[in-house]
């Protein structure tokens, strides 16, 4: 690679490009498994976090609230979760995976990960270290720009910092 400096709109494209051929090897995975995105995403926070609410799962892998109602309702029909009440709560329920849910969700998971580290195989642990944490910053950087510029459309991004152009007009 050059050492040209490298435009935002390309590297926008190269992620989108990224994104979409590692989403698309993890989507084959997970339908092999004979699971969809969200109910697959919602198998694994269970495995991984172990009894959730509702609402805490669909806030670790951001579903909306009507797909994630859906994706309980379809794992629980088919015996891999069960809604248990809260004592202290008689309006919530927390699911918990079946010994079913947690061998289909351990297999399916087990051949996710090891596609999806086929698939990143040509970057060695370093890499994908510096790749991590790249993103990471990138992600939490954009989430932060996307919330601050309020009601203000001239409010702005300049060189990593937040700018108000309406300042400089007084």
């Amino acid at each position: 690679m050059s050492s040209a400096q490298v435009q935002a709109p390309r590297l926008w494209i190269v992620l989108a490009r990224c994104y979409r051929a590692v989403s698309q090897i993890a989507e084959r995975s997970i339908a092999e498994a004979g699971l969809g995105l969200s109910d697959f995403a919602a198998l694994e926070a269970l495995l991984n976090k172990g009894p959730l609410t509702i609402t805490a799962i669909q806030s670790k892998v951001l579903l909306a609230s009507g797909s994630m109602t859906a994706a309980v309702d379809r794992l629980e029909r088919k015996g891999l979760l069960i809604r248990k009440a809260i004592a202290s709560d008689r309006r919530a329920k927390v699911l918990e995976l079946t010994p079913e849910g947690k061998r289909v969700v351990e297999a399916a998971f087990g051949r996710h990960a090891a596609e999806l580290e086929a698939a990143m195989a040509i970057l060695n642990g370093v890499e994908k270290r510096q790749l991590y944490s790249l993103l990471k910053k990138l992600g939490l950087f954009a989430a932060e720009a996307r919330a601050k510029p309020g009601k203000d459309s001239k409010t702005s991004i300049r060189k990593g910092r937040f700018r108000d152009d309406t300042s400089s007009q007084k």
